[in-house]
């Protein structure tokens, strides 16, 4: 499966939502794109192991013509709209709350579950 997370700006809370498991591929995009990836978001996922090169800022617009039948907006504050100073703890929580959000959703049963069952469930993860 193909999941769209979207996010406005696309810099940071989308970006930081980088776990891909179980059969599902995340992928992220914005409604309207900052046109670069924060610079917190890389060194946060960086530090996490993640990799980082290549990550950019695109439209949804492209993104979910090409990928994603299934879309997750989870409401997460933009740790990049945050005062510098709480840079750290604004991007560790986004980062954090994501995660949680990520495997809830990588745990339903997905060789089973209809499509209106599937769309209820994401948009469960919202209070995870």
């Amino acid at each position: 499966m193909e999941l769209l997370v979207p996010c406005n700006g696309n810099s940071a809370p989308s970006i930081l939502n980088r776990d891909s498991a179980g059969g599902i591929c995340a992928y992220s995009a914005g409604s309207t794109p900052s046109g670069r990836v924060h610079p917190k978001s890389l060194k946060l996922l960086a530090a996490r192991g993640y990799p980082t090169d290549g990550l950019s800022s695109p439209s949804w617009d492209n993104c979910a013509a090409d990928h994603a039948p299934v879309q997750a907006h989870w409401g997460i504050p933009d740790p990049a709209a945050a005062i510098k100073q709480d840079w750290d703890v604004a991007f560790q929580t986004a980062f954090d709350t994501l995660t949680r959000k990520a495997a809830a959703l990588i745990n339903l049963p997905f060789e089973t579950i209809d499509a209106a069952a599937l769309k209820s469930a994401i948009n469960g993860t919202t209070d995870v």
